[in-house]
């Protein structure tokens, strides 16, 4: 296959071609998390569906950037602002320019985490990142079991034809968050669970069997 012409299961060119607008589960949570009428930088916002869910439910000032070409003439296309570019490097902004900058399952995605998180740090008073938990007990199971990285986590791609480049737990988390300093966590909200056992197992082990990690940080 040439490189230049990737197969339809492939999710490294992040096309939003056919995929203009989506709800996902985690949307909900992030939204209540944030300050009715707050300014929120959007880092990785895709096709704009959150953002613009943001502006819509809370009120906000936001904007966004994006990699993607198809993202961004996504968002252009629903009037979002919304610059094109890289989230792991030094951002377009001035320290303090938002009070939320909020990372929604992309943290995996990047080269540099590490940085992402600092330039966050900077641009924002708080922060909201999402992830998906690589430590869920599913992708332990199936990686003990079959010796192969677990599809459940890559949602259905191959280890080669996905984005996810830097799998990572709710430990791994909060040791760069540790690590990155001048961050303390604020809040750490759980999925709905199934069952009245299973909230109670997801409270104490969320490493275990949350498959999603959702944290509000913020500058100490």
């Amino acid at each position: 296959m040439n490189i230049d012409t990737p197969s339809a299961n492939d999710n490294r060119h992040y096309d939003y071609t056919d995929h203009p607008d989506f709800e996902r589960t985690e949307y909900a949570v992030v939204i209540d998390m944030v300050r009715r009428g707050a300014s929120v930088l959007d880092l990785a916002c895709g096709n704009g569906a959150l953002l613009s869910r943001m502006i819509r439910d809370k009120g906000v000032t936001g904007e966004g950037i994006e990699l993607s070409e198809t993202g961004v003439e996504t968002c252009r296309r629903r009037g979002l602002t919304v610059r094109a570019g890289r989230i792991d490097e030094r951002l377009p902004y001035s320290d303090d320019a938002f009070e939320y900058a909020v990372c929604n399952v992309t943290i995996q995605m990047v080269m540099y985490p590490e940085v992402l998180l600092r330039e966050m740090k900077r641009v924002a008073r708080r922060q909201i990142v999402t992830f998906p938990n690589f430590a869920f007990w599913r992708n332990r199971i199936d990686l003990l079991v079959n010796g192969r990285m677990p599809r459940r986590m890559l949602f259905g791609y191959a280890w080669y034809s996905t984005g996810h480049i830097h799998q990572l737990s709710y430990a791994d988390f909060e040791q760069l968050v540790a690590d990155v300093g001048g961050l303390r966590i604020v809040e750490r909200r759980l999925e709905q669970g199934k069952s009245p056992l299973h909230d109670i197992l997801m409270r104490r082990y969320p490493n275990l069997f949350q498959m999603l990690g959702i944290y509000q940080l913020e500058r100490t």
